[in-house]
């Protein structure tokens, strides 16, 4: 636990640390870095090589073999958030502000460019998803019409342009994220929930119509992550109750098929905010990444 992160956004718990883990389908899995202060939602790099994820407002990539990360300049970004992807070409990293905006930022580093468009009301964006073609980002804004706070889905050019509406719900939907194939975004949401909080995985057509529902279990399911080859969604299961998507629980890392049939826990960690917030697949589709927060003895 070398090397220093800066601090800032929550903290772990006296005696926890943050595990950046990779597993195989079949359950296997190696810690390749542990950290004392909180890093979240690992990225694959398309060739393979690297995993960028968050830490203290700031960018950071690491080997898949683990060593020492190293940050990557986002210019005078320094409040970035858990949602960011990373172009098809892995050129690019798509980031969401606390600003409340979209940035892009060169893999190698440089000045962020900004995607996201000013409003006349609160529309504050969460990014999570790119289409296959990396034209599209999919995003969430949090709007507040006559002051009732709704989350709900959008699109945006990933150059820069008009905001597409898809979803108009008063419940709260969140992770859209594109199929490999671009005819799907896949997503949670509260459309169906019997009770307060009680998300569960949908997907929808990338217009927006054709809306399924593909979970519909006691547990609250979230942020689904589809495999690059088409085949397997990958989800956080949280455990019955739980509202929101917070830190420190006893989540369970399921995967299923594209049409929700054939679920399965693949691994049991103490986790939540942070984990898979965004697609954190391999480029063969073998394995995940992804963050655990055990607690030790203070």
């Amino acid at each position: 636990m070398s090397f220093v992160f800066p601090r800032r956004g929550r903290s772990l718990q006296p005696g926890q640390r943050s595990e950046l883990t990779i597993i195989d389908l079949d359950g296997a899995q190696r810690i390749i870095f542990t950290a004392d202060e909180v890093i979240e939602a690992p990225n694959w790099s398309p060739d393979g090589q690297w995993l960028v994820f968050n830490a203290g407002g700031g960018l950071f990539r690491i080997s898949i073999d683990g060593g020492d990360p190293q940050e990557i300049d986002t210019g005078w970004l320094s409040d970035l958030n858990n949602d960011h992807v990373l172009s098809p070409d892995g050129a690019t990293i798509y980031v969401s502000s606390d600003d409340g905006h979209l940035y892009a930022v060169p893999f190698g580093g440089g000045e962020p460019r900004r995607v996201s468009n000013e409003h006349t009301t609160p529309h504050h964006y969460y990014l999570h998803g790119i289409s296959p073609d990396g034209s599209t980002l999919a995003y969430v804004a949090v709007e507040r019409p006559e002051g009732e706070r709704m989350v709900n889905v959008f699109t945006i050019p990933a150059a820069g342009g008009p905001d597409r509406r898809l979803t108009r719900f008063s419940v709260p939907n969140d992770g859209p994220e594109y199929s490999p194939d671009g005819e799907w975004i896949y997503f949670n949401s509260e459309l169906k929930a019997s009770q307060p909080g009680h998300a569960q995985i949908f997907r929808m057509r990338a217009d927006g119509s054709g809306i399924e529902q593909l979970t519909s279990d006691t547990r609250v399911n979230w942020f689904p992550h589809i495999s690059p080859d088409g085949k397997i969604v990958a989800f956080l299961s949280y455990p019955e109750g739980t509202i929101g998507h917070p830190p420190d629980k006893p989540v369970l890392l399921r995967v299923m098929s594209p049409d929700g049939q054939g679920q399965k826990t693949i691994a049991e960690f103490f986790g939540g905010q942070g984990t898979i917030n965004v697609n954190s697949w391999a480029p063969d589709s073998q394995r995940l990444a992804y963050v655990a927060y055990p607690r030790g003895e203070a």
